[in-house]
């Protein structure tokens, strides 16, 4: 039997005709950037997840660039973030002139830890920007109690975590702003790219909104130096009928972690936690394994398609090396990194798929 890592092409045949018809009606009426689609999307998003307004934009990297801009971030800040994570997720600190501090992450969600940010605050400490990893909402009452002390601007990366809550909060709502991607792998991916802004602050909110489209309140007047990062009517088309059917993906996604964790059965194997907190929506499927390299070979010759995310932590990057981060300087994250596997994990998977990763991971053998 093969399982692949992740196949787009089921989902996208279940709504193909939806989709389509959608896309003619917007090409038809040439609602092409922002309009109707995507603001109807705004809306839909908002209702769906809990928050009181929602700013469509073309990627989620362009959602975090704009949230270092809101949060005031500046040459000479300081902004402390998670090492273990996409890129993207540190550009918005590096795009402001700000420098990124990268501290350690929790040993059991994976997620930015309180501890680590706590030892990491200085007097030119700005911001956190922390990331609810793999679809696990991060510590956030601990998060928000520093930053309350410290006055901390607090941006919630959201990209794997869409639909997620901490103690049935919506992740993006509870620091200061949250951000979305819509890459086509993520749970809720666009045809293309997109990305989503929110915060619980409307003075943040209308800054964020003018920024989008080139510091402008009204066509052809320019308050702000502004940029291009609208989110066209063609991805607001496809994104508003996936949202209709993130609710049944999700609990997919669900059932199928609770098999993987009910029939996994090796002492060797770290798995996922579960959160007492709140509730993940498994962006991935995530282990660890001291044997990593040895196990996915073996997956593969059991038809079983795996990847690491992430193998070089943003420490580690060549781009960062000027911060001065030698190896062992963030221990947890380095041993993570060099011990997790991705297991398939994607709503269309079957159950006899499910079944036959499990018994691949609990027939592997090593010296």
């Amino acid at each position: 039997m093969k399982v692949p890592f992740l196949d787009l092409k089921p989902q996208h045949q279940t709504i193909r005709a939806e989709v389509l018809a959608a896309l003619a009606e917007t090409y038809d009426h040439t609602r092409f950037c922002l309009g109707r689609d995507v603001e109807d999307f705004e809306k839909a998003f908002s209702a769906a997840l809990g928050h009181t307004r929602t700013l469509g934009m073309n990627s989620g990297t362009s959602s975090l660039h704009i949230a270092s801009i809101c949060g005031g971030f500046g040459p000479g800040d300081e902004v402390i973030t998670t090492p273990f994570t996409f890129a993207s997720s540190c550009w918005g600190i590096s795009y402001v002139g700000a420098k990124p501090v990268f501290v350690d992450i929790d040993p059991d969600t994976w997620c930015l830890s309180p501890e680590a940010i706590a030892r990491a605050i200085t007097p030119k400490t700005k911001g956190v920007v922390l990331v609810h990893l793999f679809g696990q909402p991060a510590r956030m009452d601990e998060i928000m109690a520093l930053a309350k002390q410290h006055n901390l601007f607090v941006i919630e990366d959201c990209a794997q975590a869409v639909g997620a809550t901490y103690k049935g909060a919506p992740v993006g709502s509870i620091g200061d702003c949250g951000t979305f991607s819509f890459y086509p792998t993520k749970n809720l991916g666009a045809c293309g790219e997109g990305g989503a802004f929110v915060s619980k602050h409307a003075a943040v909110m209308d800054k964020a909104q003018l920024l989008r489209v080139h510091g402008s309140p009204k066509r052809y007047q320019h308050t702000e130096v502004g940029f291009n990062f609208r989110m066209d009517g063609f991805q607001g088309a496809v994104l508003g009928i996936k949202l209709r059917n993130l609710a049944k993906w999700t609990a997919r996604r669900r059932a199928i972690a609770a098999r993987y964790r009910a029939g996994i059965k090796r002492p060797d194997v770290q798995l996922p936690v579960m959160l007492a907190y709140g509730e993940s929506v498994w962006h991935q499927f995530t282990l660890l394994h001291p044997k990593r390299d040895a196990l996915r070979v073996h997956l593969e010759k059991a038809g079983v398609g795996t990847e690491i995310i992430y193998p070089g932590p943003m420490h580690q990057q060549l781009c960062y090396a000027a911060l001065g981060y030698r190896p062992g300087s963030l221990p947890v994250t380095e041993s993570t990194s060099a011990r997790c596997v991705s297991l398939p994990i994607f709503p269309e998977l079957t159950d006899a798929q499910v079944d036959h990763v499990i018994k691949a991971v609990n027939a592997f053998k090593f010296p």
